[in-house]
């Protein structure tokens, strides 16, 4: 068993897929955990480069967007918003309060001291948002909807998808790691043996 498991281990070819799947996994995991800590951690208040990642939570944008749907929002300067652009904001007044809302920019308005202050609403909704959303307020415009995001969080929303990709992998890592282990540990032996025949 073990002589099959160092040649296997001694192939080039399943080196080299080993190193690449294991790197993929690393990255991928890494990835997921800084994006997830950004979010929740901060509460939106940090960018990674003027880009923040939000998750589609309720019915309000479908069709555009879906419950599940990864969206990417990006900081821009509010004068460049315009009418129909679809923005998230931190909602301060009614249900909205605490929340991070992704609606559709309907009226746009500039105040004396050059603040800008939206209108939005959701593309379901039948009335707008409550109050006016001031430029302080806005997390920015989304400028994509990522299919392989909103595919990997749909499937890691669930607790089948969580184990498939979250504690597989790890297991994976950890698991592979020690196979390392044990190998090199049962080739120093056998080259202890031979050494004193």
């Amino acid at each position: 068993m073990m002589d099959k498991l160092r040649k296997l281990r001694d192939n080039k070819i399943f080196k080299m897929s080993m190193r690449i799947i294991k790197a993929l996994v690393i990255i991928i995991l890494i990835a997921f955990i800084i994006v997830v800590c950004l979010q929740r951690f901060s509460d939106n208040k940090i960018s990674f480069m003027n880009y923040r990642m939000f998750t589609v939570i309720s019915g309000s944008m479908k069709p555009k967007y879906d419950i599940g749907d990864v969206l990417i929002s990006k900081e821009v300067d509010p004068s460049t918003i315009k009418v129909g652009d679809d923005i998230s904001y931190l909602g301060k007044s009614g249900d909205f309060r605490g929340k991070v809302i992704t609606h559709r920019v309907t009226e746009i308005k500039k105040d004396k001291a050059g603040e800008y202050f939206f209108k939005a609403k959701g593309l379901t909704n039948i009335v707008e948002d409550p109050g006016y959303i001031s430029e302080k307020q806005l997390f920015g415009v989304i400028i994509y909807k990522s299919f392989i995001l909103s595919t990997i969080y749909r499937i890691v929303a669930t607790d089948i998808g969580f184990y498939l990709f979250i504690i597989i992998p790890i297991l994976y890592i950890i698991g592979s790691e020690i196979l390392v282990v044990m190998l090199n540990k049962e080739e120093k032996r056998r080259e202890k043996i031979d050494s004193n025949t």
